[in-house]
């Protein structure tokens, strides 16, 4: 497949109307760069699951700032052979259990384990806890450390982000709302309400007390700076929405190029190679914020992730090219990728500048390493398959401090990988991270 970076538009209507307003520079050779970060599996990561435990289609996975590893991943997507030691059958979303086994437990492994598990950097389990396997969260009955109404946990578990102050938030692709836990589990806030997914995304409220009205989100992160919490909204929604991190309060909201407010006219299917579409299509992914005010999006299904100036998008703004709206500019990853879409999550590099960002394509199951100023695609790691360093359906991606990336796969994947930092590297790396550490 043709590889294709950055793309800009002169203004919103241009884009729709002129192919020619937007370029596409050459190819970048990719691999055998010397400044592209070389990277190795370890097939030993994570250990064996406590308790029998066995874990579905994982989407999400985030690192705190312990260097400590977060999934939530999805019980309810166990087959019955995968679930052998329980005494029941599979139920149907969002029921975990089905039918009682007339025999009980079919093998002797495995069990459902809770929704969110935390591993150290070796991949042993610290807790686990959340969704229906947990016996303290069950159904969210009366007692449930998420006791409907005011807490609903998803129907569908996506997307998992740790802020600075260790609080956990998860999203819900069939749930239509954000969730803040502590560390150990303790529910602390709802942003949006469970309800059927409807589109509007210039909705600012409607949600639990007051909050907006969110439509399957996809993912989050809280800018520790101004302790706001950004959300990728999502799989119904259009947009980008920014909410206090404390009340869940609507700050502001922007859709593709910063338009403000947001058309949501169907998406059309999306053709080869086309010009780049005015909207974000179904779903707007992942969402990333790095130390130089840079709000990175992943527009999955258009291939492409948009770059934004968190302090000038989000207010009322009709795009006018690039730098107006808060719009930088985008990169573009294997254009010619249809289905799902090449641009399914974004992380960044630990380094002092954090010079290179990272894409996790599902379609494609390749980690792309792109050198963040520009685009340049540098390298690649990965393909389709199910053996160690290998993916189906990569669905999210974080790195550690070291400079190490997580991966998680969903539909059968049903797994996370860890990819060392080769030791050039490694040390290319310390030297910039002790650098920084001077310079503080």
């Amino acid at each position: 497949m043709r590889r294709a970076l950055i793309g800009t538009v002169s203004s919103l209507a241009a884009v729709a109307a002129a192919v020619a307003l937007w370029q596409v520079q050459p190819n970048v050779a990719e691999a055998n760069r010397g400044d592209t970060p070389k990277y190795s599996v370890d097939p030993s990561w994570p250990r064996a699951l406590p308790h029998k435990w066995q874990i579905g289609a994982v989407p999400g996975i985030a690192v705190d700032k312990h260097d400590n590893v977060w999934i939530v991943q999805r019980p309810r997507t166990l087959t019955s052979d995968e679930r052998g030691a329980s005494d029941f059958e599979p139920g149907t979303p969002p029921a975990l259990d089905g039918a009682a086994r007339p025999q009980g437990a079919i093998s002797d492994c495995c069990l459902p384990a809770p929704s969110v598990i935390q591993f150290d950097s070796k991949g042993r389990v610290l807790r686990a806890w959340g969704g229906p396997a947990d016996p303290e969260f069950g159904t969210g009955g009366p007692g449930s450390k998420c006791e409907e109404p005011k807490c609903q946990w998803p129907n569908t578990e996506h997307g998992i982000y740790v802020d600075h102050n260790m609080n956990v938030w998860l999203g819900g692709q069939g749930g239509g709302a954000v969730l803040k836990f502590t560390q150990n589990g303790t529910f602390l806030l709802q942003i949006g309400r469970r309800q059927p997914p409807v589109r509007n995304s210039n909705d600012t409220n409607g949600g639990v007390n007051g909050t907006p009205l969110l439509a399957q989100p996809a993912d989050m992160e809280v800018d520790p700076e101004t302790n706001e919490l950004y959300i990728a909204d999502g799989y119904t929604n259009l947009r980008v929405i920014v909410v206090d991190a404390v009340t869940g309060m609507y700050k502001r909201r922007w859709g593709a190029y910063g338009q403000n407010p947001i058309n949501d006219a169907p998406t059309p299917p999306y053709i080869k190679n086309q010009a780049p579409s005015p909207n974000f299509a179904n779903p707007v992914h992942a969402v990333r914020i790095t130390k130089d005010g840079h709000v990175y999006v992943a527009d999955r299904v258009n291939n492409r992730i948009q770059v934004f100036d968190k302090k000038k998008v989000g207010n009322p703004c009709v795009p006018a090219g690039v730098g107006t709206c808060g719009f930088l500019g985008e990169f573009f990853v294997e254009r010619d990728t249809l289905g799902p879409g090449s641009a399914w999550d974004v992380d960044v590099s630990h380094d002092r500048r954090q010079k290179y960002l990272f894409n996790a394509d599902g379609s494609n199951q390749y980690v792309w390493t792109l050198l963040r100023e520009t685009g340049d695609i540098l390298g690649r790691f990965g393909r389709n398959g199910r053996n160690a360093g290998q993916f189906h359906w990569v669905h999210n991606l974080a790195v550690d401090s070291r400079g190490n990336i997580y991966t998680a796969e969903v539909d059968t994947g049903k797994r996370v990988q860890k990819f060392t930092l080769n030791k050039d590297d490694d040390d290319r790396h310390g030297r910039d991270k002790d650098d920084h550490d001077r310079r503080r």
